[in-house]
C-alpha cells in the first residue's frame, strides 16, 4: 500500500531526482574543454549505483518533500534522461540508442514526417484564414474569416481611403519585423536555403509566428505578394526547431526542413507531386531513398489535411475541355509554344531584376524601414485605387487570383488590358518586396504569366486567325513558364500545373513552353529570383546535386573561362578596350619567360563596367598562385586549396614554371561555379552556426 501512494510522488518528483542523481554524476567527470570530447576514454567516465547508496534516503527524503510541486519543460526531460543513462550505460550506449531511437527507426522517422506534414497542412489553412481576417478588416472594418480569392473584392466601405489600407499593414510589418524577426522580411524561401546551405539548417521558432502574421498583413492589406513564399518558411522553420529540439543528424534535419517546405506548398495548391518537386529541386541538399521519402510523407499529409477544410478542388478552376480541344502538337502550335516560352523567359528575368532593382532605389532613398516601407504600400495603395476607379476592380491586390481565374476562364479577353495589369502587377510586387515587406513570388508570377499568355494567344489570333490555342491553355502554359523561369524549379512549374488541370493533354505544351522560357532566362542569367539575394550577401548555392564523382574528374574539365597572355611592359589600357565588349577572360601576366600573376576574370570585367583606370587594375594582379600540372584531379585542387589557402591555379604541361607551357588557370570561384561545391569547403569561409 506504501509504494501504491508513493508512485504519484515518485513521478511528480522525477525532475528532482534527476537533478540529485545528474549533480553526482557530473561531480564525478572531468571538466573538458570544447574540442576535448574525443580525448574522453571508454570507462572512465561511466557512473555506477553500486557506490553510491548513500543516496537513497536523501533521494527518498527529497521526493516527499517536493511531491506534487516540480515542474519542467519536456526538452529538460529528454536532456536529463539522456544524461542520466549516459552514465549508467556509458556515454557512447545512449548516442547509439538515441540515434537508433530517432535516427535509424523508419516507424520514428514515419511518425516525424507525418507530423510535420500534419503541422503544414493545419498552417497553411490557419494563414489563409488569418490572411481573410485581415482582408476584411482592412478592406471593410468588419471581423470575419472568410474569403473567396477566386472572387474579386468588392469596392471598400473606406472609399479613396483605401489607398491607407496597405500603408498601415506595412507600417505594422515593418514594426514586426526590425522588432522581433528581420528574417522574417522577403520571401521567405531564399532565408530557408541559407539556412540550409550556411547555417546548417538551423532557424529561430519566432520566424514560424512573425513570417505568419507579417506576411498576413501585407497581403490582407493589399500588398501584391504571394501566400505560397511564407507557408513555405513557415513549415520548414517549423521542421528545423523541431529536429533541433529532437537533436536530429543533419542529414536528417535537412529532410525534415524540406518535408515542412514540400508539405506547405502542396497543401496550399493542392499538388502533392509539385510539393515534392519543389522540395527535390530547390531545398534537398542530399537526394536518397531516405531524405524523399519524409518528403512524400509529409506533403501527402499536409495535402489531405489541407483537403479536409478547404475541399479537394485546386487553387483554380481550370477547364479541362478548352485545353484537351487546343492544346496541340502540329507544327504552328509548336512554333507558337516556342515564341510563348520565350516570352515567358524574358519577362521572368525582367521581373526577377525589377525585385532587387526596387529594393535598392529604396535602400538609398533617405530615411529608416518604416518610412521606406510605408511610401511603397503608399504607391500600392495608389494604384489599387486607381484600378478600381477606372476599371471597376482592384485585380492587382493580394494574391491577385481573381484576375488569374478571369483570364482562365476567358472572361477576361482585352490584350491591352491584360499586357497593363501585367505590368501593373510587376510593379506593385516590386514596390511590396522592394520595400522590405513580407510575402512570396509565386503568386506574382502566376498572375503575370497568365495575363502574358492571355495576352500572347488573343493578339497570335488577330495575326493567325486559324491558330488552334485558346485563351485558357495559353494562361496555364503562362503561369508554367514563369515560375519554372523565375525560381528555376522547372520541373515544378511543369507539374504543378499538370495536377491543377488534370490533363495529360497538356503535357508536351507544358515541356516545351517551361524548358524554352527556363533556357532563355538561363540564357541571360544563371541565377533565380532566390539564388539572386543569396548572392548579393556573398553565398553562393549549388545549381545541381551530384555524387562525388566530379572529384575524380580532371580539373581542366571544368574550365570554361579562357586566359589571355599579356607581358608586364604592355600597354594594359589596350587590355581594356581589347575586352570589353567579349566574353570574359582571365589575365596572365608574364614577364622574361617567368609568371608575374594573373588578373581574375570577374575583376576584369569589374573594372570594364566601372571604367577604372590602369593604375587600379595593376592592384588587381595576384601574385599568391598555386602551379599544378594540367592532368591533376579536382580533388588535387582542393587539397592543396586547403593546405595553403590557394585560390588561383595555373595549370601547365608537366608543371612548369615556363609561361608558354601554360594550358589553362582555374580559379576558386570557377570550381565552385561549374562543379557545384559548397562555398564552405573554402578555408576562409567560417560557417555559422546560429
Amino acid at each position: 500500500m506504501f509504494l501504491f501512494f508513493m508512485i504519484p510522488a515518485v513521478l511528480s518528483a522525477f525532475p528532482e531526482m534527476l537533478t540529485i542523481l545528474l549533480s553526482v554524476h557530473t561531480e564525478r567527470q572531468p571538466k573538458l574543454a570544447e574540442g576535448e570530447l574525443s580525448q574522453i576514454q571508454p570507462g572512465k567516465n561511466e557512473f555506477s549505483l553500486n557506490a553510491d547508496n548513500d543516496l537513497v534516503v536523501p533521494l527518498l527524503i527529497r521526493i516527499l518533500m517536493t511531491a506534487g510541486r516540480s515542474r519542467v519543460g519536456v526538452r529538460t526531460y529528454v536532456d536529463s534522461l539522456k544524461r542520466l543513462f549516459g552514465g549508467f550505460f556509458g556515454n557512447g550506449s545512449i548516442g547509439e540508442l538515441w540515434s537508433w531511437l530517432l535516427g535509424h527507426n523508419p516507424i520514428m522517422q514515419f511518425f516525424m514526417a507525418l507530423f510535420v506534414g500534419i503541422v503544414a497542412g493545419i498552417g497553411a489553412v490557419a494563414f489563409r484564414r488569418l490572411i481573410a481576417f485581415f482582408h476584411n478588416l482592412f478592406f471593410f472594418g468588419r471581423i470575419s474569416f472568410v474569403y473567396n480569392s477566386l472572387e474579386h473584392t468588392a469596392t471598400s466601405v473606406w472609399g479613396p481611403f483605401i489607398i491607407l489600407a496597405p500603408a498601415l499593414g506595412g507600417l505594422c510589418v515593418a514594426w514586426m519585423i526590425q522588432k522581433f524577426a528581420p528574417e522574417a522580411k522577403g520571401h521567405g524561401v531564399p532565408e530557408v536555403m541559407d539556412a540550409i546551405y550556411y547555417k546548417r539548417g538551423l532557424m529561430r521558432p519566432q520566424v514560424v509566428l512573425i513570417k505568419a502574421v507579417a506576411s498576413a498583413l501585407n497581403i490582407g492589406s493589399g500588398g501584391s505578394v504571394g501566400r505560397e513564399g511564407p507557408i513555405i518558411q513557415m513549415g520548414a522553420a517549423f521542421a528545423a526547431n523541431l529536429a533541433s529540439w529532437l537533436r536530429l543528424e543533419e542529414w536528417q534535419r535537412y529532410a525534415l526542413i524540406a518535408a515542412g517546405a514540400g508539405g506547405g506548398i502542396a497543401a496550399t495548391f493542392n499538388t502533392p507531386i509539385g510539393g515534392v518537386l519543389f522540395a527535390v529541386e530547390l531545398m534537398l541538399p542530399e537526394i536518397s531513398a531516405r531524405t524523399l521519402v519524409p518528403v512524400m510523407i509529409a506533403t501527402g499529409t499536409a495535402t489531405y489535411i489541407s483537403r479536409i477544410f478547404l475541399g479537394h478542388h485546386p487553387s483554380f478552376i481550370i477547364p479541362t475541355l478548352h485545353i484537351a480541344a487546343t492544346a496541340q502538337t502540329s507544327p504552328t502550335a509548336f512554333a507558337a509554344y516556342l515564341l510563348l516560352g520565350i516570352v515567358i523567359g524574358l519577362t521572368a528575368w525582367v521581373f526577377m531584376r525589377s525585385i532587387y532593382l526596387f529594393e535598392d532605389i529604396f535602400n538609398a532613398v533617405p530615411g529608416n524601414y518604416y518610412t521606406r516601407h510605408v511610401l511603397g504600400m503608399l504607391l500600392v495603395g495608389v494604384t489599387i485605387y486607381l484600378l478600381e476607379r477606372f476599371t471597376g476592380h482592384y485585380y492587382v491586390e493580394g494574391v491577385g487570383y481573381a484576375a488569374v481565374q478571369q483570364v482562365l476562364t476567358g472572361h477576361l479577353l482585352l490584350p491591352g488590358l491584360l499586357l497593363i495589369l501585367a505590368l501593373l502587377k510587376l510593379m506593385v510586387t516590386a514596390l511590396t518586396l522592394g520595400s522590405g515587406g513580407s510575402g512570396g513570388i509565386f503568386s506574382p508570377s502566376l498572375f503575370i504569366g497568365a495575363t502574358i499568355g492571355g495576352a500572347f494567344v488573343v493578339l497570335a489570333h488577330l495575326l493567325f486567325p486559324a491558330l488552334s490555342l485558346n485563351i485558357t491553355t495559353a494562361a496555364a502554359l503562362g503561369m508554367a513558364g514563369m515560375v519554372g523561369a523565375g525560381t528555376g524549379a522547372a520541373l515544378t512549374g511543369a507539374v504543378m500545373i499538370f495536377e491543377m488541370t488534370g490533363d495529360y493533354n497538356i503535357m508536351i505544351p507544358l515541356i516545351v513552353v517551361v524548358s524554352v522560357s527556363y533556357g532563355v532566362r538561363r540564357l541571360i542569367t544563371p541565377d533565380t529570383i532566390y539564388t539572386i539575394k543569396l548572392i548579393r550577401r556573398g553565398h553562393s548555392i549549388p545549381e545541381s546535386r551530384q555524387s562525388n564523382l566530379y572529384l575524380s574528374l580532371h580539373a581542366a574539365r571544368f574550365i570554361r573561362i579562357p586566359f589571355v597572355r599579356l607581358s608586364a611592359d604592355a600597354d594594359w589600357s589596350s587590355l581594356l578596350n581589347r575586352h570589353r565588349f567579349r566574353q570574359q577572360a582571365h589575365v596572365l601576366i608574364e614577364d622574361c619567360g617567368h609568371i608575374v600573376g594573373v588578373i581574375p576574370a570577374e575583376k576584369l570585367a569589374a573594372h570594364r563596367r566601372g571604367g577604372a583606370g590602369v593604375d587600379i587594375l595593376a592592384g588587381e594582379v595576384r601574385r599568391d598562385l598555386c602551379l599544378i600540372d594540367d592532368q591533376s584531379l579536382l580533388v588535387d585542387l582542393l587539397a592543396k586549396m586547403r593546405d595553403g589557402g590557394c585560390e588561383i591555379f595555373v595549370l601547365s604541361r608537366n608543371k612548369s614554371a615556363d609561361p608558354a607551357d601554360v594550358t589553362d588557370i582555374l580559379t576558386w570561384n570557377d570550381i565552385v561555379r561549374e562543379a557545384c561545391l559548397p562555398a564552405e569547403l573554402h578555408p576562409t569561409v567560417v560557417p555559422k552556426t546560429t
